[in-house]
């Protein structure tokens, strides 16, 4: 079991070593997707499980609880037994808990598969709602569920088009063009 402080893991620079990166990359998307959700909820993330046993991907996913701020986030794979609490992790940078009252709009649940998860996930410059939309996508089943408004999808998908006409990276162009066109077949929009 990893027991983490979050603050310990907010300042990983480019000069640290890969290990450590990836387990802060890891640990800052729990607190998202779990701050994402409701409190006193557990939920199964989209978050993929970081283990590889016998040199395979582990199939889980990363299962979320918290209580409150002041409470630590704790977290399981819901196949292998890698598990762990994060402390700390109130008011940083990934805390995507809603700050003030918004205006209920109508949502529509959008089917996505787990590349368009990722590539959703890798993506700078979102606003917190549809941030917040992103790393609350819900497995349930074999499926991944996006629950989002109209407004957040349309911001999703016009991130999507401009961050793939500005990826030198042909491989990562070609995923965030898949997402993008999943997004639009989706949203009944016609690709330009």
């Amino acid at each position: 079991m990893l027991v983490a402080d979050l603050q310990h893991f907010l300042d990983v620079g480019p000069d640290t070593p890969g290990p450590a990166r990836k387990l802060a990359e890891h640990l800052s998307g729990i607190v998202a997707a779990a701050s994402a959700g409701e409190a006193q909820t557990r939920w199964e993330t989209a978050l993929p499980c970081r283990r590889r046993p016998a040199h395979r991907a582990c199939p889980g996913r990363i299962v979320v609880s918290w209580t409150q701020p002041e409470h630590p986030i704790n977290w399981c794979c819901s196949h292998c037994d890698d598990a762990g609490t994060i402390t700390n992790w109130a008011t940083s940078i990934y805390d995507l808990r809603r700050q003030q009252l918004t205006a209920s709009e109508p949502v529509q649940d959008v089917v996505v598969d787990t590349d368009t998860a990722a590539a959703l996930r890798t993506l700078p410059f979102l606003d917190h709602d549809c941030q917040r939309a992103v790393f609350a996508i819900r497995a349930l089943g074999n499926e991944l569920h996006l629950t989002v408004t109209d407004t957040e999808l349309d911001d999703l998908i016009d991130s999507l088009a401009a961050e793939a006409n500005h990826e030198p990276n042909r491989r990562r162009q070609r995923q965030l063009d898949t997402a993008y066109d999943h997004l639009t077949t989706a949203a009944g929009q016609p690709r330009w």
